[in-house]
């Protein structure tokens, strides 16, 4: 009988041993390009909701879009058209504009991801200064949170500024990677250290953890493994589509949920 209960107890702890104690980070679809491709031509097609539709059907945990001022790609009515469709995680980024919070407030999708973007920028380039912004900040974010939105920061590695994001109520901060993957080809380990000294940092003082820009089916899975336990989501747009124009939506949602996965890493 206890060779028995030992050998169990040994069982036990060998299938422990393959488990992780954490969740794998989520994946967020941004299906911007989606909406460029849109527009190129006028029309519907490709159709936006039925992509993202299929992101979720595909495996996908989350949908973001990121319209701006000049509804260059995602129109506002597409954000209208999504938020009641979209059943994983909807997230929608933006510079906080009048137009942009009455959007928000109109679509309250689960998630609002605040970022620093000047008008006519061609894609996100820096991260918040949550010091110098902190009024607008604190008044934005507060309007959200009313509504019941979790509100996310845009934000680099500055752990100052991290600090300033716990300052203005900020539920999330989203790491802009941009500099990660620039740097990864040369030195991964360098490239990486600073974002998990500033992750373990944000959930040490209460944040929850996303991040983004330029990451990729050669540089998530490092990433990822290096945060693993402080990374919340991963949201994740140019590279994939243009991923699944070589090989497949269905196929490449499945090789980036695989960067995500702890058991790929072994």
């Amino acid at each position: 009988m206890d060779g028995l209960f030992l050998h169990s107890l040994t069982n036990i702890g060998l299938f422990f041993s393959f488990v992780p104690m954490n969740e794998p980070t989520k994946l967020s679809v941004n299906i911007n390009k989606i909406a460029t491709l849109r527009n190129a031509r006028g029309g519907d097609v490709p159709n936006v909701l039925k992509t993202a539709l299929d992101c979720e059907k595909f495996g996908a945990q989350g949908i973001t879009v990121h319209p701006r001022p000049d509804q260059r790609h995602i129109r506002y009515s597409d954000v209208a058209e999504l938020a009641p469709a979209v059943t994983t995680e909807f997230n929608i980024e933006g510079y906080p504009n009048s137009a942009f919070i009455d959007l928000v407030l109109q679509n309250k999708p689960d998630q609002v991801t605040l970022v620093p973007d000047p008008p006519g920028v061609l894609t996100s380039n820096a991260g918040w200064n949550t010091i110098e912004n902190e009024g607008l900040l604190k008044e934005v974010i507060a309007v959200f949170k009313q509504a019941g939105i979790r509100t996310s920061i845009f934000i680099e590695t500055n752990l100052e500024l991290i600090d300033g994001a716990k300052t203005v109520g900020a539920d999330r901060i989203e790491l802009y990677t941009e500099e990660y993957a620039l740097k990864y080809v040369e030195d991964a380990s360098g490239a990486i250290e600073p974002y998990k000294i500033a992750a373990m940092h944000a959930k040490g003082i209460g944040l929850g953890v996303n991040a983004g820009h330029d990451l990729n089916l050669e540089n998530l899975s490092f990433f990822a493994e290096q945060l693993f336990g402080n990374l919340d989501e991963v949201s994740i747009g140019h590279a994939l589509i243009a991923d699944a124009l070589y090989l497949g939506l269905h196929n490449t949602i499945q090789q980036y949920l695989n960067c995500l996965n702890p058991i790929s890493w072994k």
